[in-house]
Order: C-alpha cells, then sequence, then structure tokens
C-alpha cells in the first residue's frame, strides 16, 4: 500500500527523480518520459470519462486507467521486482477482446479517420495519440542498450493495443451517435 505523508520532498530540485528501485535519473531519462506519459493518457482518459463515456466502456476505461498505473509501476522499477504489478499477456488479451467487442458491426474502413465527430470520439483521439507517443517512449527504453533486460516487452503490446482500442472506441461513439466517422478526404483544400 501506498503511504504519502509529504506532496513535495525538494529532492527533485536538481533535476533527477527516484526510480521505484530508489536508483536516481534525471527527469529527462527515458523511463521517466515513458511513465510520465502514460500517466498523461491516464489523464485525457478522465477527461473522457468526466464528459461522458456510454456504458460498458466507462467502467472498462476505468479498469483501463488503473492498468496504465500498474504499466507506470512497471515502468518505474527496472528488472522484475516480485513486490510490484507486472503487466503480463492477461492485460493484452483483455484489451484484444473489448477490440473485437467495439468493432463489431462498424463499417469497414475506406479512409484514414480524421480526430473529430463527438467530444467522446475526440477525446478518445487524443488519448490515442498519446498513448502512441507512450508506446514511441518504452519503445526506444527496450532498444537502449544500457536498459537490456531492464523493461518489460510486454508494456509495449499492452500500449499498443490500448491505442487501438481507443481508435476503435472514436468510431464507436461516432457510430453509436449517428455522426459516423470523420474521415480524411486527400486535397479537400483544393475543392472549389
Amino acid at each position: 500500500m501506498v503511504h504519502l505523508h509529504r506532496i513535495y520532498t525538494r529532492t527533485g530540485d536538481d533535476g533527477s527523480t527516484a526510480l521505484g528501485d530508489g536508483t536516481r535519473v534525471p527527469k529527462d531519462h527515458e523511463r521517466v518520459a515513458a511513465y510520465g506519459t502514460v500517466d498523461e493518457c491516464s489523464s485525457v482518459l478522465g477527461i473522457a470519462l468526466a464528459h461522458g463515456v456510454p456504458a460498458p466502456w466507462a467502467e472498462r476505461l476505468q479498469v483501463v486507467q488503473n492498468d496504465l498505473f500498474d504499466v507506470g509501476s512497471d515502468l518505474c522499477r527496472p528488472g522484475s521486482q516480485d513486490d510490484s504489478p507486472r503487466i503480463d499477456e492477461d492485460y493484452v488479451g483483455r484489451l484484444e477482446g473489448w477490440i473485437e467487442e467495439a468493432n463489431q458491426d462498424l463499417p469497414p474502413l475506406e479512409s484514414f479517420i480524421l480526430p473529430g465527430g463527438t467530444m467522446c470520439a475526440s477525446w478518445f483521439h487524443l488519448a490515442r495519440t498519446v498513448c502512441r507517443r507512450a508506446e514511441r517512449h518504452v519503445s526506444a527504453l527496450l532498444a537502449d542498450p544500457r536498459e537490456m533486460g531492464q523493461a518489460n516487452p510486454a508494456v509495449l503490446r499492452y500500449l499498443n493495443r490500448l491505442s487501438d482500442l481507443l481508435f476503435v472506441l472514436s468510431r464507436r461513439v461516432n457510430h453509436d451517435s449517428g455522426e459516423g466517422d470523420v474521415t480524411w478526404r486527400p486535397g479537400a483544400s483544393r475543392e472549389g
């Protein structure tokens, strides 16, 4: 259980922060950027939820927000730590099932989708792009020779599926609202 007695510690005033194992790293370290961006994604999902997400997706996105804390904990603790949640294939598989469910009966894609439509879909698009950024940070972390074996590759798969889920959910809520997809029209600005 986490117990926070003070919000500020002053230990980061020098531009460093402590990882979950006590190691101090610069605040711009790829690991810190990765879990910070995961936190940002969860915050965007919180805004989406505050604007109203239809059932059953609201409850599932609260599960995702909890998962994202597990992802952050996983990223914050280099190596294999038995005392913190580790992302595994069960997390990924749950997202895949939700993607299949959300994608049922949606019209096939015939163009790229522009972010937009309903407020909810727009927030999902923003969360998706933040999630993709987190995925890029984790990918860089996994490729860093100094981090070999210290980062969990299942985190990358989880973030990849989450961004897919958020894309499909944006389509789902636009479809269910009657808005439909907002599609890219190449060269539209050239049209009269």
